[in-house]
This record gives C-alpha cells, sequence and structure tokens, in this order.
C-alpha cells in the first residue's frame, strides 16, 4: 500500500520598493517589489509551507524566522531545497505540486513555463508534476488594489 500525505500553504507580501517580484524562483519584471525579510518569493514560500504541513513539520515562520539573520535577503529556492532535505530525510518524496499566485499585477502566464521548470528542478521532480496558475481577485481587497500579492500551494508526498 502506498502512503501519502498532502500538504498546503499560504503566503502573502505587501509590495514595496523595487523593479521585480521573485515568482516560483524566476525574476519576474514589475513597478515594484516586496516587503519581505527573504526575497518575498510567496510562490516558494507558500510551497515550502505546503511540504512543511505535509510532514506535520510546522510551517516556513518556525523554521526559517523572520527574526534570524541568516534568512535576511535569502534566496528562497534556498529554503526549499532545505524543505526538501527534510522530506528526503524521512522517506518521503514530492509526488506533486500545484501553485496558484493571486495577483493583478504582474502578469504571471508569460513565465509560468519558467517557474514550472525552477520549481520542478528545486523538488526533483518532473515538470509535468509542477502546476503554475494565476488569477486575480476580480479589482476586490487589497489584492485587487494591487497592493500586494499572495500565492497558495498543494503538495503531494509518496513515502518510499
Amino acid at each position: 500500500m502506498t502512503k501519502i500525505r498532502i500538504g498546503q500553504g499560504f503566503d502573502v507580501h505587501a509590495f514595496g520598493d523595487g523593479d521585480h517580484v521573485m515568482l516560483g524562483g524566476v525574476r519576474v519584471p514589475h513597478t515594484r517589489g516586496v516587503l519581505a525579510h527573504s526575497d518575498g518569493d510567496v510562490a516558494l514560500h507558500a510551497l515550502c509551507d505546503a511540504i512543511l504541513g505535509a510532514l506535520a513539520l510546522g510551517d516556513i515562520g518556525q523554521h526559517f524566522p523572520p527574526t534570524d539573520p541568516r534568512w535576511k535577503d535569502a534566496d528562497s529556492r534556498a529554503l526549499l531545497r532545505q524543505c526538501v532535505a527534510l522530506v528526503h530525510a524521512r522517506g518521503w518524496r514530492v509526488g506533486n505540486c500545484d501553485l496558484t499566485i493571486l495577483c493583478e499585477q504582474p502578469k504571471v502566464g508569460p513565465h509560468a513555463q519558467a517557474m514550472r521548470e525552477a520549481i520542478a528542478a528545486g523538488l526533483g521532480i518532473e515538470v509535468e508534476a509542477v502546476g503554475v496558475k494565476a488569477t486575480t481577485t476580480e479589482a476586490l481587497g487589497f489584492l485587487g488594489r494591487g497592493e500586494g500579492i499572495a500565492a497558495q500551494a498543494a503538495c503531494l508526498l509518496v513515502h518510499g
């Protein structure tokens, strides 16, 4: 019998000064940056939370606290690699993941394939096992007003 676990994650960051956002390990040109302790990659942060949740190991803030100077301006791909190491150390592997990025801008579609490839490489899985899509909030709320960006992720772990 195959053992599986599912985790889900969510992250949000407010926009601030800058000329790009990091999304799914990809530098996406934008008129704003994000306010964050690390590089603020909401997609990878949500994915890390999904992985940690599937392992029942808490959340990204417990493993990479914003009060810890080691994570100042950290590349979120490094955080993802550490989460994947926890997966493998416990005898699991990532089966697939699915991410949704919520924002009015920047447009995600032109960068989705590059994000899928970067995420697949970080997880050590096939690109076909990584879903990346985006949606708006129909101009509602802080996301709709263009004040920030959010992402949610689901991840399936398979034992063995």
